[in-house]
Parts: structure tokens; C-alpha cells; sequence
């Protein structure tokens, strides 16, 4: 039966308005001080038994009950710029508001649960990190990992992302590369003296729309690949023909692969089209993550609460713990359909219902059903 049965106690505080508390403290990515700060002052006040740790405005909270495993919880405090959407409006059992979904919901969980729950079966660590919505080398996980790894210790991890109470496994990688395919000017009312690069695309593009992509199945959740061109530059003037033509290409791939292999593979694809003197180049990737289901304590938590399990498409922060050896996956009361939207909102039902799972499994661990 899962923990949010019907006779479940409500939680402790009004999830929805600790949330609406939250979103009306605005948090754009770059702009974390404030919340920060609040975050830290709730956390004194709520649960005095934590050790807390701040760096920038990253904020962790531990237990140090020397329990034999470590549970880590995250949440990114940001915010993308605000819609129209601050500050909130409430309906009910229904907040509006930027960030309400994604992921200050998520937050205000993780913020009720440490003040709840002083004597985990398992110790416990609460991450607030910032700038999660903006380029990577700003991301406050990351910088926790680089300069303080000693806090994000744990056995396993858990990220708020908005699954709505689901739990999205692992992460597919994802890869950006440049494409440079090369002609030779001439003007256009003799194309003939000339080549056009910008033509020479048409067999790629074929290719990438006609792509068959994996799907792998991993520890029981299938996975889809994709590549999708992503912008085209070339052109020199309007009686010109072209002589160079870039094109942008992202691949998401499935984390059974490593990235030297999904770079490979798209070699591979683009090789009928790609001569000598053209260029292939890898910009940027992130290495994907397992699922990481068998570890017994997201078992448990599946399995009491009967939850629904996906694979993740896209990248999230899940995989910064992979790469540390810390399995990990997606679990938060959002909806990641609204998330960045003007109609970003977050009903009450969801994030109790996280709050239960979670209360749960900080309570029993991965006892059996």
C-alpha cells in the first residue's frame, strides 16, 4: 500500500503555503542571496540539529548521527527569469508563480522534512544549490563537488527536479558538435564556376530526419536517443554562392553509452557526407547516469510507494552524483511540462505526497513492505 493511503496524517506544516513563501522570494539564476539567506535562517530555526555549511550560495545541511548510510537530497533554489508570473497567486489548493513547479515545491519538501524528522534511520544530507538553470561552470553542485566533495558524501541521492511525484531514473548524456562542410564562392548566375556548401547539407539533414534512434532498456526503463540539428549559419551575400555552411547538432544518448562512443556514432552518421577538408568538432558533452534503481533504499522507496518509474530523456544533476559513484534519480512534486512556463503552478495533492514518500523512507529505510 503506498504511504499516501488515504489515512495518512497530513504533514506538520501547510506544504503549499511554505511553498508559496518561497516562490514570492525571487530567485533568478546569479541572484540566490536572498533565498539563501532565508533558507539559512529556516534552517536554525526549524532544525538546530543540523550541521550547516554554506559556500557561496550553497547551503548544506547534515545529521551527524554515525548511522551506517548516508541519504543525500538536492534542490536547486534558482529560477529562470521570471513571465509575468511574480509574485504568486493562489487558488485553492493550486499556486501560481514562477518557480512554483520547478523546483521551490521541491524545496519546501526538503525544507519541512529536516525540521520534521531530527532521528533518520539513516543519516541525512539536504543540498540548496544554486544556479542549476544556467551554464554548467556556474552550477553550485558542481562547485560543491570541485571545492568541498566532503559534503556531498553519501550512498545514495535523491534530486527534487519537477517528476511529479514520479521517479525519472538516471539521465541520458548529451553532446553538442559543429559541423563545417566547405564549397567554393562564385557568383550565383554562374554556380557552375563554384560549389555551394549550403546545398551540400541536404544529404545530412536527410539523414537526421530520417533517424532511427536507440532504445535501450536499462534496469527496466527505456531510453530514446535523438539527434536534431539545432541552427545553420552560412551565407555570404545574396548573389554569392556559399562557400562554407556550420551546423549545430545536439545528441542525447542513453547512458549505456560513454561519450567517446555517442561522439563515434554521430562520426559515423555524418561520414557519407563529411570530405577531407571539412570540419567535425566537438563543442561541449555531460556523461549521462545510470539508473541506479537496485540500491535498497530507492528500491524501498519505489516499491512502498508504489511509484511510477521512467527514464529521464533529458540531463540533469543526477549525473554529477553518478560520476562520484553515488547512484542517484529524480524525485520532486513538480511538473516538468510547466516548469519555464507563464502558467507555471503546483497543485497541494503532489507535493504531499512526496512528502510522505520521503517521510517514509527517512523513517524506515529500506525495511520491507
Amino acid at each position: 500500500m503506498s504511504a499516501v493511503a488515504a489515512g495518512t496524517p497530513p504533514p506538520p506544516v501547510d506544504l503549499l503555503a511554505l511553498t508559496q513563501v518561497l516562490v514570492d522570494i525571487p530567485s533568478e539564476s546569479h541572484q540566490e542571496e536572498a533565498i539563501t539567506e532565508h533558507l539559512a535562517r529556516e534552517l536554525a530555526a526549524r532544525a538546530p540539529w543540523l550541521t550547516v555549511d554554506r559556500v557561496g550560495s550553497n547551503l548544506v545541511a547534515r545529521t551527524t548521527l554515525g548511522r551506517s548510510q548516508r541519504l543525500v537530497v538536492a534542490g536547486h533554489t534558482d529560477t529562470v527569469p521570471s513571465n509575468a508570473n511574480l509574485p504568486s497567486r493562489r487558488e485553492g489548493d493550486v499556486l501560481w508563480g514562477c518557480g512554483a513547479s520547478d523546483m521551490k515545491s521541491g524545496l519546501a519538501v526538503m525544507l519541512a522534512l529536516a525540521g520534521a524528522i531530527s532521528d533518520p534511520v539513516m543519516d541525512v544530507t539536504w543540498v540548496f544549490y544554486e544556479a542549476e538553470e544556467v551554464d554548467s561552470r556556474f552550477n553550485g553542485l558542481g562547485r560543491l563537488w570541485r571545492e568541498r566533495p566532503e559534503l556531498l558524501v553519501g550512498d545514495v541521492a535523491l534530486l527534487g527536479e519537477p517528476t511529479d511525484g514520479t521517479i525519472e531514473a538516471g539521465c541520458q548524456g548529451t553532446m553538442r558538435v559543429r559541423l563545417v562542410l566547405r564549397g567554393a564562392r562564385a557568383h550565383t548566375a554562374r554556380p557552375w564556376m563554384g560549389r555551394n556548401a549550403i546545398h551540400r547539407l541536404a544529404g545530412v539533414l536527410d539523414a537526421l530526419a530520417g533517424y532511427d534512434e536507440r532504445r535501450p532498456v536499462i534496469d527496466g526503463c527505456q531510453y530514446r536517443e535523438a539527434v536534431q540539428a539545432v541552427r545553420v549559419e552560412g551565407g555570404v551575400a545574396g548573389n554569392v554562392v556559399p562557400d562554407e555552411v556550420v551546423l549545430a547538432v545536439n545528441h542525447r544518448f542513453a547512458p549505456d553509452r560513454t561519450p567517446a562512443e555517442a561522439e563515434a556514432h554521430l562520426r559515423a552518421l555524418f561520414e557519407p557526407w563529411v570530405e577531407a577538408d571539412d570540419l567535425f568538432e566537438v563543442v561541449d558533452w555531460a556523461d549521462g547516469a545510470a539508473p541506479g534503481l537496485t540500491h535498497p533504499l530507492l528500491a524501498a522507496l519505489i516499491a512502498r510507494n508504489d511509484l511510477t518509474v521512467r527514464a529521464k530523456l533529458g540531463w540533469t544533476d543526477v549525473a554529477r552524483f553518478a560520476a562520484h559513484g553515488v547512484p542517484a534519480a529524480n524525485f520532486g512534486p513538480g511538473d516538468a511540462l510547466l516548469a519555464h512556463t507563464a502558467d507555471e503552478r503546483v497543485s497541494r495533492e503532489p507535493i504531499e505526497r512526496t512528502y510522505a514518500a520521503l517521510e517514509d523512507l527517512l523513517l524506515r529505510g529500506a525495511a520491507a513492505p
